[in-house]
């Protein structure tokens, strides 16, 4: 990770607070970087207002880094940015190091709840396939694409599983999730022959020297996450889907399928991992259209 310039007494706190995150969050590398990348951007700002510690940060210091970003940051980029530094800040208060002074509100960048939209099954299929089968490669893209869809991993649950993880007897695999959260998810028969049909076949021929992981990169590495989600949206654009497909889509997708084939809403819960039953019920909630169609057929006034 980069280093804040000399004599700017800001970065010991920075990364007292990723530790906190990385330790007793449980977070990821991912996410660790993210927050790096956004605090040392804040530092550098206020040290600019001449600050010279996190104590002296007062509201209206918060309120001009907000308005640095100007309109060409994307709100979700600010809003990521911001809640950062209000996360941290608090860590500092809580800690006794932080501003005396209470932290404003994040404005107008609040959020929006966006559902991407399922794909139908007939996309999927369309997606599923595009693969070149008689390439070592293209059987493990069929496989990382069985993966997110047909078992509705996160794209960094499907990168970093390992074959180990995968049980054949029980037709399973075991997921390691956010914050260190286990879970066992089955698989449909299909995904199962996917990924014996991958590691029989393909991975020998990919493998250059051992390796833990299942999905290995066409030169026998790890398959990093930017890449597997480049393979997926390519593979998207090629089925002729909407543009803003992607490896959440799919997930997306496997848990819309789910609820409609008449899965109970606490086990999609349990297999996406998710610890809230709320973040479930946004998340798998049926498209706005659909809904008013089976109301429409549904309703006696109709």
């Amino acid at each position: 990770m980069p280093k804040l310039d000399e004599g700017l007494p800001l970065e010991e706190e920075i990364d007292w607070f990723l530790d906190h995150l990385r330790v007793e969050k449980g977070a990821s590398e991912h996410t660790i970087l993210a927050y790096h990348g956004d605090l040392f951007r804040a530092a550098t700002f206020f040290r600019g207002l001449g600050l010279g510690g996190w104590q002296q940060v007062e509201p209206p210091h918060v309120l001009r880094y907000e308005a640095s970003f100007g309109a060409q940051v994307a709100q979700t980029t600010a809003q990521r940015r911001i809640s950062g530094l209000r996360s941290f800040l608090k860590f500092l208060k809580r800690n006794g190091e932080g501003p005396k002074a209470d932290l404003p509100s994040t404005g107008g960048f609040k959020k929006a709840k966006v559902l991407p939209k399922a794909l139908t099954q007939a996309h999927m299929q369309a997606m599923l396939a595009l693969p070149d089968l008689a390439k070592p490669n293209g059987i493990r893209d069929r496989a990382l694409m069985e993966l997110i869809y047909g078992a509705g991993l996160r794209i960094s649950e499907a990168v970093e599983l390992e074959i180990a993880e995968f049980e054949t007897e029980t037709r399973s695999v075991r997921v390691l999730g956010k914050r260190g959260k286990v879970r066992r998810v089955p698989l449909p028969e299909e995904t199962a022959a996917w990924l014996m049909r991958y590691l029989n076949e393909a991975r020998p021929l990919l493998a250059k020297r051992a390796n833990a992981r299942m999905l290995l990169s066409d030169h026998g590495k790890n398959l990093l996450r930017q890449t597997a989600y480049d393979v997926l949206t390519r593979y998207a654009a090629r089925a002729g889907l909407p543009d803003g497909v992607s490896p959440h889509t799919l997930r997306h997708t496997y848990a819309v399928h789910l609820l409609k084939g008449g899965a109970d809403l606490r086990v999609v819960q349990e297999l996406l991992g998710h610890e809230s039953i709320a973040t479930t019920q946004i998340y798998t909630q049926l498209d706005l259209s659909e809904v008013r169609d089976k109301y429409r057929r549904a309703h006696p006034r109709e």
